[in-house]
């Protein structure tokens, strides 16, 4: 009997953590500290400062709501992992392997929509004007700056040097 225990926690304890593994492979990317190291983000920032023409604020609103939809797609993929989860842990054996492939298309369809949305927001840069890239250059070399200073402190905090 303490044998059957002890592979029951076993058990559990590997699915959970293959449970926990999937649930976090399926999320959607993040780019940077906090998700805010890449350069749509910084972009995004800079509506107010880019004075945006018609077409390009067509094109703004366009980039705006693709990211929406694949935010909204990403959190229905990773429902759809999680239930997925549920439905193997239900059985009396369940088959990880369906759960992985269903992360594993979760995690393809979800880059495909980031994909789609970066090249939206690159599609509407190709269509700034110098002054207009100057600005997002600007924020981008700022950001990255901030980037790096943390960084400094984190070494600095934890004993890294630098």
């Amino acid at each position: 009997m303490n044998h059957r225990i002890r592979i029951g926690f076993a058990t559990a304890a590997a699915v959970a953590v293959i449970g926990l593994g999937v649930a976090a492979y399926a999320q959607p990317a993040r780019n940077g500290p906090r998700g805010g190291g890449d350069f749509v983000t910084a972009i995004a920032a800079l509506k107010g400062q880019l004075n945006l023409s018609p077409s390009q604020q067509t094109m703004w609103d366009s980039a705006v709501a693709a990211g929406q939809a694949a935010r909204a797609t990403a959190r229905t993929n990773m429902q759809n992992v999680r239930s997925a989860l549920n439905a193997e842990l239900a059985k009396a054996e369940p088959d990880l392997a369906a759960v992985a492939a269903a992360a594993d298309s979760a995690r393809t369809q979800n880059a495909a929509q980031r994909h789609r949305v970066r090249d939206t927001w690159l599609g509407l840069y190709a269509t700034f004007s110098p002054d207009q890239k100057a600005v997002v250059k600007g924020a981008i070399e700022q950001r990255l700056a901030r980037i790096d200073q943390w960084r400094a402190n984190m070494q600095k905090r934890h004993g890294h040097g630098g």
